[in-house]
């Protein structure tokens, strides 16, 4: 079992003068959680954060001293983002929670690493990493992380009920390192517990089920969160719905080599209807964009899989909304067999496609003799319906005949 970690990214002189200067004297530091867990199972290293026994006015005292920036991003939780040379690590000082209320929790500074191991969630993100590469394990979570078993710390009930959020943690994490059937333990206490869910706010939900389903395939953590009614809890608009639609999708992205796209996997799981697409919009809060996307592809009505090019284009010119085009169309292809070609040809046409512009102008029809105002934009309209009837071919000189 692997007690030793050699990394390229650990060797980075800014990370180990971080370390070195905050293990100086009496403090101790080490690397936190991901950065560990994911060197564990080669994995690519996104972040890297450090603990450390210091307090937070001393890790700001010693960045300052040698010469170092540090920025205060969530200090009354213990937590300094040191800057140095350019590269960035969140430093947050060893913690055991006092009180805890389903959503934030009350903390006291220590020097117990076992201690701030137990206050963390799952066993696999209670490791920690020495300078040297050493891994500390204090709850036994690297045999978890080798075993790909996603286990809360101690009692899954008691740790869910710290924090709510624990219960999408428990298979965000199950869909990137879980292999399997879940552990029962923590099922349970998520069926048990998903009410808590009501209270979280809607950001840090959509935050973990977007990472959830980002997963290279959450579809196995999709079934589960369905099957303990979690999903239904923080998504009711995929309620009498099946959700039969994400596994071929995931297959079809490894065949066509398309990029994973958690947006596109949330369509394959809500119905494609317009108001209980706004109504999931409205209760996550999503971000504008994901928003826009998720009412445009729930509006939007693909023509025939049989449909002739010229036609398509037609009606790639009216929808002028290539995104919401390219989202029906991919759900197309990986849930229907029989049209599938045909739409993978249709997806091609789209690839290849290129918005016309109308070669007629307001300032075009006042120069043929038209008095400015609303008649303009009423004969420009009726000229653009020509022009797209003739799939685009004719020229301004056609349009403007008779003016």
């Amino acid at each position: 079992m692997a007690e030793h970690i050699d990394q390229p990214w650990l060797h980075r002189p800014q990370l180990q003068a971080l370390l070195a200067l905050l293990n100086d004297g009496e403090g101790e530091a080490k690397i936190a959680g991901g950065a560990v867990r994911n060197s564990l199972l080669d994995q690519p290293i996104a972040d890297v954060d450090v603990a450390t026994t210091l307090v937070p006015s001393e890790v700001v005292e010693r960045l300052k001293s040698a010469g170092h920036k540090s920025v205060p991003t969530g200090i009354d939780h213990g937590t300094v983002t040191a800057i140095i040379d350019g590269d960035a690590y969140e430093v947050t000082t060893l913690r055991a929670d006092v009180e805890t209320d389903g959503r934030h929790a009350t903390v006291v500074f220590g020097t117990d690493w076992e201690a701030d191991a137990r206050r963390r969630d799952l066993t696999m993100n209670a490791l920690y990493l020495d300078a040297d590469g050493t891994v500390f394990d204090p709850l036994g979570g690297m045999q978890d992380v080798l075993a790909a078993r996603v286990v809360f710390i101690d009692d899954a009930t008691q740790r869910i009920r710290e924090d709510y959020l624990r219960i999408l943690r428990f298979f965000r994490f199950f869909a990137w390192y879980g292999k399997f059937r879940p552990d029962a333990d923590g099922l349970r206490a998520c069926a048990r517990e998903k009410d808590g869910l009501e209270g979280l706010s809607a950001e840090r939900v959509w935050q973990e089920l977007s990472k959830m389903l980002a997963a290279p395939d959450p579809v196995r953590a999709v079934l589960w969160m369905r099957q303990t009614g979690v999903l239904s809890k923080i998504l009711p608009e995929s309620e009498n719905w099946g959700i039969d639609g994400i596994h071929p999708l995931i297959e079809t992205e490894k065949e066509r080599k398309w990029e994973p796209d958690a947006v596109l996997r949330l369509m394959a799981i809500l119905p494609p209807m317009e108001e209980r697409v706004a109504s999931a919009t409205e209760r996550l809060k999503l971000p504008n964009s994901v928003r826009d996307r998720l009412l445009a592809w729930a509006q939007l009505e693909l023509p025939a899989a049989k449909t002739k090019q010229e036609a398509f284009a037609r009606f790639l010119y009216r929808t002028n909304n290539d995104q919401a085009v390219t989202d029906r169309l991919r759900l197309a292809i990986a849930t229907s067999d029989a049209d599938a070609k045909k739409r993978r040809r249709q997806l091609k046409w789209l690839k290849r496609w290129q918005r016309p512009i109308l070669p007629v102008r307001g300032a075009d029809l006042i120069a043929a003799g038209m008095e400015p105002g609303p008649a303009i934009s009423e004969r420009l309209s009726k000229m653009e319906e020509r022009w797209i009837d003739s799939d685009f071919a004719l020229s301004s000189e056609e349009l403007l005949t008779g003016i």
